[in-house]
C-alpha cells in the first residue's frame, strides 16, 4: 500500500517524485521510528537532514492539509521529526511510517 492518500492534491505525476524524496531522506538520515500513538509516529533523523526535512515537510503539508509536522532536537542533537494525523487518517500514517521502518537498515 503506498501511502499517498486519495485526497492529496499533489497532482499525480508528481507523487512518485515526492514518494521518491521522502524515501532519499529514510535512507540518508532516519535512525529510527518511535510510534507514541496510532495518529502520530516520531522519526528521528541526523542533524544533518534538518533543511531537507523541513522543506518536504512543508510541501507535503501544502498538499495534504491533514499532516501536522513538528521539529525539535533532542539531547543527542539528533532532529525529531513528530508526524501527527487526524484518527480518519491513521491509516496513511501507518503506512509512511512502514516505508520509514522499511528504508531502515
Amino acid at each position: 500500500m503506498t501511502w499517498v492518500p486519495q485526497s492529496c492534491t499533489l497532482p499525480t505525476a508528481e507523487q512518485p517524485l515526492r514518494i521518491a524524496e521522502f524515501d532519499a531522506l529514510f535512507a540518508g538520515a532516519l535512525r529510527a521510528v518511535e510510534r507514541p500513538a496510532p495518529t502520530s509516529v516520531r522519526l528521528v533523523l541526523d542533524r544533518a537532514a534538518d533543511a531537507v526535512a523541513r522543506e518536504l515537510a512543508d510541501r507535503e503539508a501544502g498538499c495534504c492539509s491533514f499532516f501536522t509536522f513538528v521539529f525539535d532536537h533532542d539531547a543527542a542533537g539528533r532532529l525529531l521529526m513528530d508526524i501527527a494525523v487526524p484518527e480518519a487518517h491513521a491509516d496513511v500514517l501507518e503506512a509512511l511510517a512502514d516505508r520509514a521502518r522499511g528504508a531502515q537498515k
